[in-house]
């Protein structure tokens, strides 16, 4: 590998800050009654925000300075740790339920979400499998099944939690890693098959996510229950109109919406900041998927190439996936924003992958 460049990439840099900078000011603004309420505290959940993005910072600079081809070397013990993880928060009296799932381990408001470590975990093992047999992905016996059987058992275990959004985001991630090494299109389409029905066997399985699914067909026929957070977060951003309300100026945050610090900052956003304010935060986020790209691409190698996708590919599914179900186009599925929701291993873990992808940058070839 050649020697790396002084400095990283300054544009993804700069819109990395930028995405965090508008988190934390609207963590504060959505979260300020919450906290006061529940807290006494109505800077509560701002001090810990800034506490995860301090640690997330410093993180994200000591990962810059690590060459990315180190982790090709610890790619299959990080991806032991994950699991072990995976399991350890499936026992009763070490992982902790929270919202009727089981997926963090800690103490208290202290905790780690294993399957945020999984999501990177496995991006850099996949990577690493694919760069070293990238002659086999293109047969299905000896490139994909191995790949898809080690998915499925990582999805597998994170839907004992129960957590489908990020098993989704998971899945999706590994599948656009598959399909740009090279796997073959009819492999993905007998999968498709089998995914919708095996999606179709989960959502059958379990009745609140059937209730999920008719509250988003029709949210006001139940407008108290399964339709509120829907109908709640479509009552924040029509509001805001074109110029919006004025930042801290949002009503919905007044215990009308559900978590409006966290998967549904987007909705206060658009109710204080307006269209300009959602459109200028969708920019940035097209800006960082550009700069992703163009980084990935710009690789010297395979490995640092599937690295790059992998994690510019895990954040915006992630974006696309909120966003989506904010504006009512898709179910409820308990995805948090990158950059901009309340949370501690969500964010941590993000601007951890930044860092890797920082990384990248200073090695790429453009």
């Amino acid at each position: 590998m050649n020697d790396a460049k002084d400095s990283p990439d300054y544009l993804l840099v700069i819109t990395i800050l930028t995405l965090l900078t508008i988190g934390v000011v609207m963590v504060y603004s959505a979260s300020a009654i919450w906290g006061e309420y529940k807290f006494d505290d109505g800077f509560f959940f701002v001090k810990r925000q800034l506490l995860f993005a301090g640690a997330g910072i410093a993180a994200m600079l000591v990962v810059m300075n690590v060459p990315y081809s180190a982790w090709q070397k610890y790619a299959k013990p990080l991806l032991f740790i994950c699991f072990i993880l995976l399991l350890a928060v499936l026992i009763p009296g070490v992982g902790l339920v929270r919202g009727g799932a089981r997926s963090w381990i800690g103490v208290g408001a202290f905790s780690i979400q294993p399957s945020e470590f999984m999501k990177l975990g496995l991006i850099i093992f996949l990577s690493t499998y694919l760069a070293s047999n990238q002659k086999y992905i293109t047969s299905f016996k000896k490139g994909f099944l191995p790949a898809l059987l080690l998915i499925f058992t990582a999805f597998g275990l994170i839907m004992l939690q129960p957590d489908l959004g990020t098993g989704v985001v998971l899945v999706l991630t590994c599948f656009v890693m598959l399909f740009v090494a090279g796997a073959k299109i009819t492999h993905f389409l007998g999968l498709g098959i089998l995914g919708i029905a095996g999606f179709l066997g989960l959502i059958l399985s379990a009745p609140y996510r059937i209730n999920r699914i008719t509250a988003f067909l029709n949210p006001w026929e139940d407008p108290l229950g399964n339709g509120f957070q829907i109908i709640q977060s479509l009552y924040a951003i029509g509001p805001g109109g074109l110029m919006g309300l004025g930042l801290g100026q949002s009503l919905q945050k007044f215990f009308y919406l559900p978590e409006p610090h966290n998967d549904f900052i987007f909705a206060i956003l658009a109710e204080e900041l307006g269209f300009i304010g959602g459109t200028f935060l969708i920019m940035l986020f097209g800006l960082f998927l550009w700069r992703g790209i163009r980084v990935s691409l710009a690789a010297p190698d395979t490995f640092g190439s599937l690295l790059g996708l992998g994690i510019v590919g895990m954040v915006t599914l992630q974006i696309m996936i909120n966003v989506s179900v904010v504006i009512g186009l898709i179910p409820v599925t308990g995805i948090t924003l990158p950059f901009l929701s309340y949370g501690g291993s969500s964010l941590t873990l993000t601007l951890c992958s930044m860092g890797i992808l920082l990384n990248i940058s200073r090695y790429a070839k453009y």
